[in-house]
């Protein structure tokens, strides 16, 4: 029931979104915060058209059983390669729920979820390929996602369907691993994600329900050019062990975005067991020297709306260098942090040209910047460069808070150059202090 409800709150924001979307077209931001042109690629909230996409497989139309409960990626898969094979086309999930391990997408193919469908995972491991991946800020073997595509140009997710990570028996097990190992990290509870998009551009997720994933939502590495439109993406906050527990999906980020720049998150509603938006890029001492890894620049989350979450948006805790990220005309309902500035102690980092504005509701902490040291591993190195965030421009908020200003300072990162602007909060915590931050310019804010 508490699902159906946050969908129809999801239609009914979508629907205000692509609104303000139509009536907001010409008002979008011409400068990033660095000064430098926004494209006006960022102004266009339209829709892909699917039916202009190719031909539609119908996955039902090709052996696919839309009644049985056994795991049909073999089925599934061969829909995939033969649009592939015939000049690509839409692979459709039509009204039924449909299991499956891992699938890969191939170049020229496309996925579209009907109204009633859903592609739902296998909750066992085994149904997952093992390979050369990318998790948590390095390149390794692991799991696929249910949803793969690598090189796939073009890509296209639409719903009004849903992608089920069907994640409760993952959750369960990790916290019970949890239980017996304190110290037990993400990855050695095996998990697959639920959408996993790789070096590819021009990308575009709509209007599809994302639920249910057992490690991160939606992870996008190496991509460009990639806009999530109207998408609903849910994973619950607690409850899934017994009452006392009282745990949540873990690890369920909504959206990562990882080496990937020129990115559009327009529309959305998040609501899930970790961090919403986050950017990443890897970790480690020598991380900067490593190929795989690389920035995040001009990243655009505009006229969302956020249900729990742990951050609105996260620089970190496997960031290199995030630069021209904007949040902007967001709507938060129990966000335990807005802006979260994430610094390893371990891993060289720079956070610059950041800008948060226009934000309204309830959160925890507003703007947190603290050192970040689960399972990291400092490593010797003489050049080490001294990490910072600089150019982080916070205004005009209305919002309650906990603690608008949760700061803390280090030997291993500077900050500076940031800016309040325009900020109208309750803070119980009153712990505002712009002295901690180099050259902290403050205009028309009120604390109370």
């Amino acid at each position: 029931m508490k699902v159906k409800l946050l969908f129809c709150i999801a239609l009914l924001m979508a629907a205000t979104t692509a609104e303000a979307g139509k009536k907001s077209k010409n008002k979008q931001p011409d400068l990033w915060p660095d000064g430098s042109p926004v494209a006006e690629w960022f102004s266009d909230t339209t829709k892909v058209d699917v039916a202009k996409l190719g031909r539609r497989y119908v996955v039902t139309d090709y052996g696919v059983d839309r009644y049985s409960d056994a795991v049909q990626t073999e089925r599934l898969q061969a829909v995939i390669d033969r649009a592939a094979q015939e000049g690509g086309g839409v692979v459709v999930i039509p009204r039924g729920t449909f299991l499956s391990g891992s699938l890969f997408f191939r170049q020229g193919t496309h996925l579209f979820i009907e109204e009633g469908g859903e592609l739902k995972g296998s909750d066992r491991i085994r149904h997952f390929k093992l390979l050369k991946t990318r998790m948590e800020g390095q390149t390794l073997q692991y799991f696929a996602a249910l949803v793969n595509a690598d090189g796939v140009d073009g890509f296209t997710i639409a719903g009004p369907g849903t992608i089920n990570g069907n994640g409760f028996n993952y959750w369960e097990e990790f916290w019970i691993r949890r239980q017996f190992n304190r110290q037990c990290t993400n990855l050695e509870a095996l998990r697959p994600r639920n959408v996993y998009i790789s070096n590819s551009k021009n990308v575009t997720v709509q209007d599809v329900h994302i639920i249910n994933s057992p490690f991160w939502t939606n992870h996008l590495y190496r991509c460009d050019h990639v806009r999530y439109l109207n998408v609903f993406i849910y994973a619950p906050t607690s409850g899934i062990l017994a009452p006392e527990y009282k745990k949540g999906a873990p690890s369920s980020d909504a959206i990562d975005l990882d080496v990937c720049h020129d990115v559009l998150i327009y529309g959305c509603y998040m609501n899930v067991n970790d961090d919403a938006v986050v950017l990443k890029g890897g970790k480690g001492t020598w991380a900067d020297k490593d190929p795989d890894n690389g920035p995040c620049e001009r990243i655009l989350i505009d006229h969302c709306t956020y249900g729990k979450v742990h951050g609105c948006l996260t620089l970190g805790s496997e960031s290199l260098h995030d630069r021209n990220i904007i949040l902007r005309n967001i709507k938060m309902e129990n966000a335990n942090r807005v802006l979260w500035l994430k610094m390893r102690p371990d891993t060289p980092q720079h956070y610059e040209y950041v800008t948060v504005s226009n934000v309204e509701g309830h959160c925890n902490s507003f703007l947190v910047v603290r050192p970040w040291t689960q399972f990291f591993k400092p490593g010797d190195r003489p050049d080490m460069p001294l990490s910072e965030c600089n150019n982080i421009t916070i205004r005009n908020v209305n919002a309650s808070c906990r603690n608008f200003f949760d700061v803390g300072t280090s030997d291993k990162y500077r900050l500076k150059d940031f800016t309040f602007e325009n900020i109208n909060v309750t803070d119980e915590k009153k712990a505002f202090d712009p002295k901690m931050i180099e050259n902290c310019q403050v205009r028309d804010v009120n604390i109370r």
